[in-house]
């Protein structure tokens, strides 16, 4: 089946469903937008190319179509056979990368759960925490004033790299500069961090490139982006590749950073999660056409009209036909006059309004459009309340939905994601690294209640509280609070719940305190 979308501008955006017993595919059906599939004519007009590149592009594609004694093919194979690809030596992906942009703006829950999981594993924002090596060091020094010398060098290099990352984008920070990336991940299953170098080596310029204008090389040396007729070639983050292979000449190529959602059966690129749920999106996009040529096109009337005992004339008749036929369409609650001849003394008109649609009028196949929202979201691991506020989800539900997304989602995306740009800042230094922040399960009513309880149990030190919130350490903060006889054994008493009543305070505390609990009858919760 065919699926055309709402487009007034252009006739190509069509998706082609094929279903071959248990697959189905899911790319552009005509001519293809992606600009590195041109042709000959048009790759010619491409900048950024050195005359010994083109050079050798043709001479190499010639080979192919000659014979013995430079006699070959008259066909025009040639302008047949290069293509982008071809001549940057680049791999195609496996989806249409221009068209996948387009279904994240077109589609509404897809549009949603992306915005959900990028605004939740990156729009958090970040912070530089101590790596290992730092915590070590720091365990390792006895006196005080020099730990708190330590720590005060520590912060100053913490608050020097926030300054740094703010140069090194004028438009953009660097949370938007990931929230650009990290949408682009989850819509065509590829992003790309542009890293820029200053003369000395250094990084001076972090960015984003949007994924569709990019591509893989065959041989991993690199990508390749092609936009508004240029070609600009970048190095894999790291390499000290000075060549341009494309312009063919020395130069300091830029660098990037690729994050790609792995799929078993690409090694080059990633897919979005969408990709599972494509014939959702299909009959989804089905279902609301329908509803809107339902609109645009009905001509039924609220009401009609019958007479008996009188005839109309031919010119009355030819009037009803066509408001029935092009006046209503478009316009059903337009009104119609119908003019009726009198009463005679053998027959006596009868004038009857017979209502059609009198009651309230309500979309079709909205079960189906709810069942191919929840594959949507399914596909994407998304909790519905992250995207709005449902009807019949309770808070039990929705907590440990939260719980799930949280560590099943986002912690695990966040640690990848890390993982790639902490080689920005090995650069930098090897004292800190960055962290995302995550997504917050207690309020902070109950993570005062949870910061009091472990100072008490001595388990941090008021140092480390204020460090996690972004507050200046105390002298002496270090150490455990010394708790005196008396209130030890009662800390003692209420982690233990030794006595009757804490126990039975416990089960008597409301949801707000804690997580949330199943409605009675629906049984016990399960941890």
């Amino acid at each position: 089946m065919t699926v055309e979308f709402l487009d007034d501008d252009s006739k190509e955006n069509i998706i082609d469903i094929t279903n071959n017993s248990d697959w189905f595919t899911f790319k552009k059906e005509q001519a293809s937008t992606d600009p590195f599939a041109a042709g000959l004519e048009d790759l010619k007009k491409v900048k950024g190319l050195g005359p010994t590149f083109k050079r050798k592009v043709s001479r190499e594609l010639s080979k192919a179509f000659s014979g013995v004694e430079n006699t070959g093919t008259q066909q025009n194979l040639l302008a047949q056979a290069i293509t982008g690809y071809a001549m940057f030596d680049l791999i195609e992906p496996p989806y249409n990368l221009e068209y996948l942009s387009k279904v994240y703006e077109i589609s509404t829950y897809n549009y949603a759960a992306i915005n959900a999981k990028v605004a939740n594993i990156v729009g958090l924002g970040y912070d530089f925490i101590e790596t290992k090596k730092t915590n070590d060091a720091f365990d390792s020094i006895t006196d005080e004033k020099q730990l708190e010398r330590a720590r005060r060098k520590l912060n100053k290099l913490r608050q020097d790299l926030h300054s740094w990352l703010d140069t090194t984008n004028e438009e953009d920070t660097f949370t938007q500069t990931l929230i650009k990336v990290y949408t682009d991940l989850e819509a065509t299953g590829n992003g790309y961090i542009e890293v820029g170098r200053t003369t000395a080596g250094n990084i001076g310029y972090i960015g984003h490139i949007p994924s569709k204008t990019m591509r893989v090389r065959r041989l991993r040396d690199g990508f390749v982006q092609l936009l508004y007729g240029k070609a600009v070639f970048f190095n894999n983050f790291g390499d000290n590749q000075t060549e341009n292979p494309i312009a063919g000449q020395e130069d300091r190529p830029n660098e990037i950073i690729h994050l790609k959602k792995y799929t078993p059966m690409n090694n080059y690129y990633g897919i979005p999660d969408i990709i599972a749920a494509q014939v959702a999106l299909a009959g989804n996009e089905l279902s609301g056409r329908y509803n809107i040529d339902y609109f645009e096109n009905k001509a039924v009337p609220r009401y009609i009209i019958t007479v008996k005992g009188a005839k109309l004339s031919t010119e009355s008749e030819r009037k009803l036909l066509e408001f029935f036929q092009v006046g209503l369409k478009g316009k059903n609650h337009r009104s119609l006059y119908v003019p009726l001849p009198a009463d005679s003394a053998d027959s006596k008109v009868e004038f009857k309004m017979e209502p059609i649609e009198a009651g309230s009028q309500e979309g079709s196949f909205e079960k189906y459009r709810k069942s191919n929202r929840d594959e949507i979201l399914l596909a994407h691991r998304v909790p519905i309340n992250k995207i709005g506020t449902p009807e019949g989800v309770n808070l039990a539900v929705a907590r440990d939905a939260d719980k799930t997304f949280k560590e099943q989602v986002c912690r695990p995306s966040q640690m990848i994601l890390e993982k790639k740009i902490n080689r920005i800042f090995e650069e930098k230094t090897d004292a800190l690294l960055l962290k995302f922040n995550e997504l917050t399960l207690t309020d902070e009513d109950t993570q005062s209640k949870i910061d009091e309880r472990y100072l008490r149990m001595q388990v941090i030190t008021p140092n480390e509280v204020r460090i996690r919130k972004g507050m200046i350490p105390l002298e002496g903060g270090d150490e455990v609070v010394q708790l005196k006889p008396e209130a030890a054994a009662e800390e003692r008493s209420q982690a233990g719940k030794t006595r009757a009543r804490d126990s039975e305070r416990s089960a008597n505390s409301s949801d707000s305190s804690g997580e949330g609990r199943n409605a009675k009858g629906d049984g016990r919760q399960v941890d």
